[in-house]
């Protein structure tokens, strides 16, 4: 069989043996892209789910912050932002007191032509755009602390702004369930202390802190309860389909439109297997979220539950940026020379839903919590890293194998586990939640 992964910009094209297949390429399933997602926007905005229209939410404000996702996020914000930048000035907000906040979270900032990528010529041109600075302490206002400990630290130029909107994507999110929402708060503005302490063992190691479990995640609920805290007025949210189009939008109360859309997300991305597969090939969903090593590692966790357990992953990303942030790059080193990750000691009984784990580490250091991700994976099957990325050596220090073509992993994948082995593949990697379908009783 014939086909392409999502790889970069261009995609990668493989060869994979039908015979083994277990099923057919799990994919997004059909949900037709708005014929006028313009429109569905500007009636979104009209007609929100939960709270007044922002036009009415915005009279008489002299501020408003629009929090945006960063490149990482294929939102069409050159869709949303002119009408809602629109709506705001009509309003009576001026120009002056919109901010474009750019939810980089601890990732580097967009600046430049990919501000322009980002955004769209027109709002770069025209109003604010900043970018949130998760290491810089002084740009945080201190909000108190959670009902688990977390230290609340938020982008003051949220915090202080008179509307608060945050825009966004939902998909399947590998620790919190589903992105967008009250993601866009925490972590994508808030600041290092908080993310260190809700990206920790005692929260990701939980089992239910997963791709599409929203009930019982830890991870889920400290960040909701963050974003409640915090505040917010009126979201914006789209879900995208597998060439990202937009297939659906949602407006108003964070919790309320949010989940609306997070059902019709659930809808589309789910794809089932009959079985769990020796061998499962996927992506890091191309351009550009397989840029670097730290990205890609969302690309293995969303498989976990379709991979038998010793099975391996075939994972197809380019890493052109290379492994990640310095600080990422800090506690690999650390990782392998120790041999293992080092925050992730527990002790203590079994998590209850919902609940930290009691007794494991509360804290990690900033990116370090990908490598908490990167043992979940490497605690259930073996890694294969098809990729251009000239450190092949860093790869295989962190446990997984690198491989010069997607066909030589499977080849000798499927020798190692026999005749009878079986075989999953999935073109576009994180933005598909595969499941194993149970038999209904006789």
């Amino acid at each position: 069989m014939n086909l392409t992964l999502d790889y970069g910009k261009t995609g990668l094209a493989v060869t994979l043996p039908a015979d083994r297949l277990v099923a057919p390429p799990l994919t997004i399933q059909d949900a037709p892209p708005l014929a006028d997602p313009a429109a569905a926007i500007a009636d979104a905005m009209r007609r929100p789910i939960g709270t007044a229209p922002l036009s009415e939410l915005a009279k008489g404000k002299r501020t408003a912050c629009v929090v945006i996702c960063d490149i990482t996020r294929p939102v069409p914000n050159a869709l949303i932002l002119p009408p809602m930048c629109r709506v705001l000035e009509e309003a009576g907000v001026p120009r002056d007191g919109i901010t474009i906040l750019i939810a980089t979270g601890l990732h580097r900032p967009n600046e430049g032509g990919e501000l322009v990528e980002l955004v769209g010529a027109e709002i770069a041109s025209t109003y604010r755009c900043v970018n949130h600075h998760g290491k810089a302490a002084d740009e945080h206002d201190y909000l108190g602390v959670s009902s688990h400990g977390v230290p609340i630290w938020i982008d003051h130029r949220y915090t202080r702004a008179e509307l608060k909107i945050t825009t966004g994507l939902i998909e399947p999110h590998l620790m919190a369930g589903y992105s967008g929402g009250r993601k866009l708060i925490c972590p994508g503005i808030a600041g290092l202390e908080t993310v260190s302490a809700w990206h920790s063992p005692r929260f990701l190691e939980h089992p239910k802190a997963d791709c599409g479990i929203l009930d019982g995640n830890p991870v889920h609920a400290e960040n909701t309860e963050i974003a409640l805290t915090t505040g917010c007025d009126f979201i914006l949210n789209v879900c995208i389909d597998g060439k990202r189009r937009v297939t659906w939008v949602g407006a108003g109360d964070m919790l309320k439109a949010w989940e609306v859309g997070v059902q019709f997300c659930r809808d589309s991305v789910r794809a089932a297997v009959p079985e769990r597969c020796d061998v499962v090939v996927t992506s890091c969903a191309g351009y550009p979220l397989d840029t670097t090593w730290y990205q890609a590692v969302k690309g293995l966790t969303g498989v976990l539950g379709i991979v038998k357990p010793g099975g391996t992953i075939v994972l197809a990303a380019s890493l052109t940026e290379g492994l990640g942030s310095p600080e990422f790059q800090a506690s690999l080193t650390d990782y392998i020379e120790r041999g293992a990750f080092r925050p992730a000691a527990r002790s203590g009984p079994a998590p209850a839903d919902g609940v930290p784990i009691p007794g494991a580490s509360d804290h990690c250091d900033m990116d370090e919590w990908q490598l908490v991700m990167l043992k979940k994976v490497l605690g259930v099957c073996k890694v294969k890293v098809v990729s251009g990325a000239p450190f092949a050596d860093v790869l295989r220090q962190c446990g997984v194998e690198p491989v010069a073509t997607v066909e030589e992993a499977v080849a000798a994948s499927l020798a190692e586990y026999g005749p009878f082995a079986k075989l999953a593949v999935i073109p576009k990697g994180p933005y598909v939640l595969p499941y194993v379908a149970v038999a209904p009783k006789a």
